[in-house]
């Protein structure tokens, strides 16, 4: 027994020092950190009139009464949590969600509901998390997927402010990440009550680093609601487009616009009067795209220069932020980016929403379960390059009972609740009532 203590207690005593010297190493970084976010400001990265919401100064007042705290990374997060937002808000309380992108901070100041409120992420170092936690004094902190930041977490736990972690997402590339550091994520997952994975792939991974009874209520981003519309920008835009054959690339990373590219000089010839919609994943991006897709001989109509769709557009670049919904809903075809690439894929179920037949490549570890649901439903096709692109498209575009029936199955998967969203909202109402904040 003695020998089983004293190594639970050198394993105890290791992963602190790793935190402490994270710790240490983080707060020598902090004479860079205004540089940072200069940089960061000057790339489009970070608003200037919030910035100092990254270094923990709020911009709002604290509202009177029981707070829950939402960390959501990006919009896919954030997104997926605004069913459970309206959940917690008609339990009486009020909601604080935390982002790290200006896309999503202005996708939450367009959809929450009152009795929430939005603020940029505090930068994890040690001063700039006390000064956050210090003025928000949350009763329930609530981490969304699987962005750790140790400064955060661990200073949210000596609070005593209970954690939870929802709709993990722990993909096998972080999973072998991880385990280089056994002892440092094990301890940070254990200062958690209560985590909720949204998937068995997922759940296990946690287990494997350390995290104990992760329970697996489904997926958050099976129930969220369609992306929005502006209804006289989309109306503009079909005006525009008129008859013609279209299909969209979305959520695009560098090399797949090529890849589009070339699908479209294929296509075009056999359906006269082709548009290709191009949403890259970064709009930062846009001017390089254009510069590209212009080398290629097509005619390029950049969104994000105020470009018009005319009848010689080849390619509607919409390089913008926060319009995605506009775009799937001109389109019935959708290649998903990110699956070409080694990137993982992203969120499927916001084109399937909106009555989208699904294309993609091999990479899809970030959705991995969800990429094999739509596959298995007949929802997807999946393709390996330009060329079998190119067939996916023309196949879909030559078929309209094919194009439909691929439609009908994908909106059906993604508009079926799966209940994740009221079970997660049950558990951390439970947590909060649960003296200590122990989940029961």
């Amino acid at each position: 027994m003695n020998g089983m203590a004293t190594g639970r207690s050198h394993r105890s005593e290791s992963a602190g020092l790793g935190l402490t010297a994270y710790r240490l190493a983080t707060r020598a970084l902090g004479p860079a950190l205004p540089l940072l976010l200069a940089l960061r400001m000057r790339r489009g990265k970070e608003d200037a009139r919030r910035l100092t919401e990254r270094c923990g100064i709020p911009s709002l007042d604290r509202p009177d009464g029981k707070l829950v705290w939402i960390h959501a990374a990006s919009v896919g997060e954030s997104l997926s949590v605004l069913p459970l937002i309206d959940r917690l808000i008609a339990a009486g309380l009020h909601v604080l969600i935390t982002t790290g992108t200006v896309t999503s901070a202005h996708l939450m100041e367009e959809r929450l509901p009152e009795g929430a409120i939005h603020q940029f992420a505090a930068l994890d170092h040690p001063d700039y998390t006390a000064r956050f936690l210090d003025y928000w004094k949350p009763d329930l902190a609530v981490w969304v997927e699987s962005e750790f930041w140790p400064n955060l977490i661990v200073s949210a736990h000596e609070r005593g402010i209970p954690l939870a972690l929802v709709n993990a997402r722990i993909t096998q590339r972080s999973f072998e990440g991880w385990q280089r550091f056994p002892r440092f994520i094990a301890n940070l997952l254990g200062r958690f009550s209560l985590l909720l994975a949204q998937d068995e792939a997922s759940a296990r991974r946690l287990e494997g680093l350390g995290a104990h009874a992760v329970g697996t209520p489904g997926n958050l981003k099976h129930d969220a609601a369609p992306l929005t519309a502006d209804d006289a920008k989309l109306a503009t835009l079909r005006d525009a487009i008129g008859g013609r054959p279209v299909w969209i690339a979305t959520n695009t990373h560098e090399g797949e616009e090529q890849v589009a590219a070339d699908a479209h000089l294929a296509l075009a010839s056999a359906h006269p009067g082709l548009l290709t919609l191009i949403v890259p994943r970064h709009p930062a991006r846009g001017a390089t795209i254009a510069t590209e897709l212009k080398k290629r001989g097509l005619a390029v109509a950049q969104r994000s220069l105020g470009d018009a769709i005319t009848p010689a557009t080849d390619v509607y670049l919409a390089d913008t932020l926060g319009e995605l919904g506009i775009f799937y809903r001109l389109a019935d075809i959708a290649f998903i980016g990110g699956t070409l690439t080694n990137t993982g894929g992203h969120n499927p179920f916001e084109p399937a929403r909106l009555h989208a037949a699904l294309i993609a490549g091999p990479s899809d570890f970030n959705f991995a379960e969800s990429y094999s649901s739509f596959e298995k439903a007949d929802a997807m096709i999946r393709i390996d390059d330009a060329a079998s692109l190119a067939n996916a498209v023309a196949r879909l575009l030559d078929d309209g009972l094919e194009r439909k029936r691929r439609c009908d199955a994908a909106e059906a998967i993604a508009s079926t609740s799966s209940g994740a969203t009221d079970r997660t909202a049950t558990a951390l109402l439970s947590l909060m009532k649960t003296p200590g904040g122990r989940h029961a």
